[in-house]
């Protein structure tokens, strides 16, 4: 993982440099935003600085023996706490690990720092284990918490940090740096808005060759409701792809179509290449089956993270949106 900063980290940066420049460090940090903004890198970024024995001004050196540990990931001062499989909980486990670990001093003179991501994936258990730690916190130890989802959190652990937004750049910015990054300006409209105007994302939608396959799904999607096409023949196909890839699009295309229902201009579409097909769909859809349908689109994105069988899952979801065509 890089710990490069991004020029939309500027502003942010300025507000971090300043607690050590100040001396005012927190005890506990909060990163929130989107992804795809460089939560991650902005924090190895602070937490590099922070370690930093020969720190320059507003960054660190980049040449002592701390930062050279922390660049080959083998300083014994940092520790990243994350769930043992990605999209798994940080269970009660890790965090009783790391407890043990912080009743030892600091073994270089600088802080002693901790990232949690994504934070909002501890469970209950030990969220409540953490909460102590924050509670009495051990000497030069700062806790740094990325979260996307900051609501999931306890209060009681939003209390005691200090909270830092990352938020999306401006569009001229965003279509600067994705055509130093190569990407076709015809294109970056269009990966923004699926993006969700996060730069990183977009990026890798362009390096991915997303917008192929988003387009083969999408073809496959409208042909249900026409009767063109079997949901359980679709689900079969789509459980081999990304869950968490496939359930925002049909979110996108969902409510873009409910959209197209009360004649929403095109710019305020997220999918506005599609808009011909979306608007097709909007004349032939019962309004209220697409509301629930939305709903329980909206209901398994929260599934995402637990154990699901993902065919079945798309079969009732293909199945509910044939059922749309069908009006009430």
């Amino acid at each position: 993982m890089t710990n490069e900063l991004y020029p939309w980290h500027n502003l942010c940066w300025q507000h971090l440099s300043a607690y050590v420049e100040q001396e005012r460090v927190p005890q506990a940090l909060l990163i929130n935003g989107i992804a795809g903004l460089g939560r991650h890198q902005l924090a190895l970024h602070f937490a590099q600085y922070l370690m930093c024995s020969n720190k320059q001004t507003q960054d660190f050196c980049g040449h002592c023996e701390s930062c050279q540990l922390f660049v080959a990931n083998t300083h014994p001062d940092f520790t990243w706490v994350q769930p043992e499989e990605s999209g798994k909980v940080i269970g009660i486990d890790l965090i009783r690990s790391l407890i043990v670990k912080l009743r030892l001093k600091p073994q270089y003179s600088g802080f002693r720092v901790v990232l949690i991501s994504p934070a909002e994936n501890m469970n209950n258990n030990s969220a409540n284990a953490f909460l102590k730690c924050l509670e009495e916190p051990p000497e030069r130890t700062m806790f740094i918490l990325l979260a996307e989802k900051i609501q999931i959190l306890p209060a009681t652990i939003i209390s005691r940090c200090q909270k830092l937004l990352l938020m999306p750049p401006k569009l001229e910015e965003l279509n600067r740096w994705l055509q130093k990054q190569g990407v076709a300006e015809q294109q970056q409209e269009l990966l923004l808005n699926l993006a969700g105007g996060a730069p990183l994302l977009a990026l890798d939608y362009a390096q991915s060759n997303m917008l192929e396959q988003r387009q083969n799904c999408f073809s496959d999607w409208q042909k249900i409701p026409l009767a063109s096409a079997c949901p359980i023949e679709l689900a079969e196909k789509w459980h081999k792809l990304p869950t968490s890839q496939i359930l925002p699009w049909l979110i996108s295309w969902t409510e873009d179509i409910i959209k197209c229902h009360f004649n929403i201009e095109s710019s305020m579409l997220r999918n506005a290449d599609l808009e011909k097909y979306l608007n097709v769909l909007s004349k032939r859809l019962d309004l209220k089956r697409l509301y629930e349908f939305h709903r329980l689109l909206l209901t398994n994105m929260q599934r995402i993270p637990t154990q699901l069988n993902k065919q079945l899952l798309f079969e009732e979801i293909l199945i509910t949106w044939a059922l749309t065509a069908i009006k009430k």
